[in-house]
């Protein structure tokens, strides 16, 4: 049953008495809620119509304007701008006038898809009892990802959505506003006409994090507009197990690089979050040692010794704590054995006391429950709580069952067995982060925001981005770029399909499905195909042989007849979109008719081979590595990745990504990376760092201010790149250092210090300059003690490319 309009509100009123002397928080009254027309659900003689078929959801009518350009409030950034130690006197004002009841509801989290029905509407009974009876404080995903029946939200009707639960939560219950999250990793990628980004991995691939910094200002403007405020990342995960589902979502493989781009998606996240109504909390995550599963599994256990986790996980969970991170998520399943949700080692005494995070944590979805229900780490629901918060810091649960995590909460504190202190503790870092997103005084969605979604100045952000991102691996004979007047056969399903080089976390978690295919984007978008037409101003020659798994179609028989005739053909090797257990793999191999198919185009013909990957993980290549004339990787390039790939191949521009991690040659070298010990076998498929352009780039031998590197005493490196071909080159210089010996603890063959990237004219140079500290080379030992060790240095700049150069130093631990 629902209710609305003024009989719901006068329903719910009388169900709670409403204070005279409301705390300074909460005096101001929020105005109307804002008016927004939309387009309704079809109805017949006035009854509401669903969806024939549910998978089949209807697609919204309503787009958003999408102005050209536009210019929004502009504030200081600099600086440190995050959580604070202590609360505002206000926040403990309103803080110490809640009951029991109004705190422990503000601690977990109600997912959506319990609030929209298969008709498109909200579900007022529930809305109503999650406000009134249990001070619910905050509202994850969006109206359409799991369940509703619009397969992708307009801005408006999305803010329709979340204004009228902000209404019901602002005037009645403890008349404090919801703070709502999402999963905005790639951009606002929930909402229909929002700039959808390339995959993290992608950015990684740039080398440059200012295209980090664009993907959250932009993905943060676009939430925003929507009534949401805080989205749940950046993922600060390390790519260590390339079978892993989520390694698209991280930014590689390498901490340093890692770092960086987590510290700028915050900064353009959240900027000035506390006075910037156009930003939203950051939220990084999975904290701690989610992306090394010792199977490849999703949520699989993770056995990290703990130096390793010192040294390669958590440097860059504390960039993003250092950048001001407004909130945190905890890892999914058990490090160790331990559950991570129970841990107090990880989420207290390391999180909050030794890398001083103040900021809000979160469950990640209903991991309390998985205590007791999955991984059998506690007796009941009871047990699973009481353990969280009594052992950790935790302050909210994203639940399935958010109800009965109230309930249960409330009974174990006023039972004594936790103490009010605790979810003081917890209910204070909440209130904090909804007081420092202005949402007390402004709990609506900004109307201004909506006509800026999917702004033409966003795509371009997004495309370049991608372009920046695209890999070149291989390039024998000069066979890449394509020339206009060749003869170009394409194949593969990825070649004309948006959602197959986008990936998950688009449009919905797993991605659109086979209802929705790419008409689910309303135009917002670009395919391979397009973009090679609009470069050509020719139809495009494409044969889908087989689909995105692999599998023979229509087609697959003619490929090798139509090669005969082609110039060149592009085999377009894709992934399903998806992530989480969804996406499990059990192997890195791929199906055979696509390796069988172009074997037979390398044996019956002589048309040059180049293969396009466009996947979420790094899939075997086996003698088709050597097959090739030409590799190009580009990843999950985006919405709007289309047109850049074309551009690369066609040679608009001259590609300049790198490899993020590193491409292994079979399943076995899964989880190996660069850094292995120098003694350790690396022979991968492709190594990490590796990449080209379309120009001869060559290297001038390394300077450095001194041979010898101290303590105190950081030195100067510098190394001149030359652009000796034809076209503009946009250059990365990665800095790598290996110590050759080190006192009982075998070196890396490598460690990444630092990089840098500039656009060097053909026939000019530039003078690349980075900083060395000993600092840097210094290690966690066995005993988790971070130690120096000294003995001769090489510095690499470009280590695994061709035009590599190398300059020893001696490191002194004095």
């Amino acid at each position: 049953m629902k209710y609305s309009g003024l009989f719901f509100y006068m329903a719910t009123a009388m169900n709670y008495n409403l204070s005279l002397a409301a705390p300074s928080l909460l005096a101001k009254q929020p105005g109307p809620q804002p008016v927004i027309d939309i387009v309704g659900v079809p109805t017949i003689d006035g009854v509401v119509c669903l969806p024939d078929f549910f998978p089949l959801q209807d697609f919204d009518p309503v787009v958003p304007k999408s102005v050209e350009k536009y210019d929004i409030p502009q504030f200081d950034e600099s600086g440190y701008i995050g959580p604070s130690e202590v609360i505002d006197d206000d926040v403990k004002e309103l803080l110490n006038s809640l009951s029991i009841e109004d705190k422990v509801g503000q601690m977990v989290q109600v997912p959506m898809w319990e609030i929209i029905g298969c008709d498109g509407l909200i579900n007022m009974t529930y809305v109503n009892e999650m406000v009134v009876k249990y001070r619910v404080g905050s509202v994850l995903d969006s109206p359409s990802n799991n369940a509703g029946r619009w397969n992708l939200n307009s801005p408006q009707r999305f803010a329709n959505f979340t204004n009228t639960i902000q209404r019901v939560a602002s005037t009645m219950g403890s008349k404090i506003p919801i703070v709502f999250g999402i999963d905005s990793v790639r951009g606002a990628n929930f909402v229909k006409g929002a700039t959808i980004f390339p995959a993290p991995v992608n950015t990684a691939a740039t080398f440059n994090p200012t295209n980090a910094y664009n993907a959250g200002r932009v993905g943060a403007k676009d939430t925003r507009s929507v009534g949401v405020h805080w989205t749940f990342g950046p993922l600060a995960d390390i790519n260590l197990q390339k079978q892993w589902s989520r390694n698209f979502e991280n930014f590689g493989e390498d901490p340093y690089l890692i770092g960086e781009m987590v510290h700028a998606t915050i900064k353009g996240t959240q900027g000035n979050y506390k006075k910037d109504r156009t930003r939203i909390a950051s939220c990084f995550k999975h904290f701690i040692g989610y992306s090394v599963p010792y199977n490849g599994i999703d949520q699989e256990p993770r056995y990290i010794p703990f130096n390793h986790l010192l040294e390669y996980h958590i440097p860059q969970f504390q960039k993003a704590i250092d950048a001001g991170s407004a909130t945190g998520m905890e890892a999914y399943s058990a490090l160790n054995g331990q559950d991570t949700i129970s841990s107090n080692l990880v989420l207290k005494v390391l999180l909050r006391e030794q890398m001083k995070f103040n900021g809000m944590l979160l469950s990640d979805f209903n991991e309390i429950n998985s205590a007791y229900l999955k991984h059998k780490a506690a007796f009941n629901q009871s047990d699973a709580i009481h353990r969280t918060f009594t052992q950790t810091s935790l302050d909210m649960s994203m639940s399935a069952n958010p109800f009965s995590f109230v309930e249960t909460l409330l009974d174990l504190v006023k039972a004594g067995s936790i103490n009010v202190s605790r979810i003081d503790e917890s209910v204070g870092r909440i209130l904090q982060l909804k007081k420092d997103l202005g949402i007390f005084e402004s709990p609506y969605s900004d109307l201004s925001l909506i006509d800026t979604v999917g702004s033409a100045q966003d795509v371009e952000l997004s495309r370049n981005t991608a372009r920046e991102s695209i890999i070149l691996l291989k390039n024998d004979n000069d066979v890449l770029p394509l020339s206009k007047e060749e003869k170009i056969l394409f194949v593969g399903a990825s070649f004309n399909s948006t959602r197959y080089i986008t990936g998950a976390w688009n449009v919905k978690m797993q991605g659109p499905n086979d209802y929705d295919t790419d008409a689910v984007y309303a135009g917002y978008s670009d395919t391979i195909l397009k973009g090679v037409e609009s470069i050509t101003g020719k139809t495009a020659n494409w044969i889908e042989g087989y689909t995105i798994t692999g599998d023979m179609i229509k087609g697959y028989n003619s490929i090798v007849r139509e090669a005969r005739k082609a110039d060149k053909i592009v085999f377009c090797f894709g992934e399903r979109p998806g992530t989480e257990t969804y996406a499990n793999i059990e192997t890195l191999k791929m199906a055979e008719d696509q390796y069988n198919i172009a074997r037979r185009v390398a044996e019956e013909t002589s048309t040059p081979i180049i293969l396009l990957l466009t996947q979420n993980r790094p899939f075997s290549l086996g003698e088709l590595s050597n097959l090739a004339d030409g590799i190009v990787n580009a990843n999950l390039p985006g919405a709007y990745g289309g047109l850049p790939v074309a551009e690369a191949l066609f040679g608009v521009f001259s590609p300049n990504g790198r490899q993020p991690y590193t491409y292994p040659k079979l399943d076995y070298q899964s989880p190996v990376t660069y850094f292995t010990p120098i003694w350790n076998e690396y022979d991968p498929e492709f190594a990490f760092g590796q990449g080209m352009g379309y120009n001869n780039i060559t290297y001038s031998n390394i300077t450095v201010s001194s041979d010898e590197l101290r303590p105190g005493k950081p030195i100067t490196v510098s190394v001149t790149a030359y652009n000796n071909g034809k076209m503009p080159q946009l250059e990365p210089a990665l800095m790598f250092t290996t110590q050759k010996i080190r006192a009982e603890y075998a070196p890396e063959k490598y460690r990444l210090r630092s990089f840098d990237k500039k656009s060097i004219a053909p026939g000019a140079s530039h003078t690349f300059t980075f900083n060395l500290t000993a600092e840097e080379m210094m290690f966690y030992n066995i005993n988790n003690e971070r130690v120096l060790s000294g003995g001769p240095v090489d510095i690499t700049i470009n280590a695994f490319n061709k035009n590599s150069v190398i300059k020893s130093i001696y490191l002194h631990e004095a």
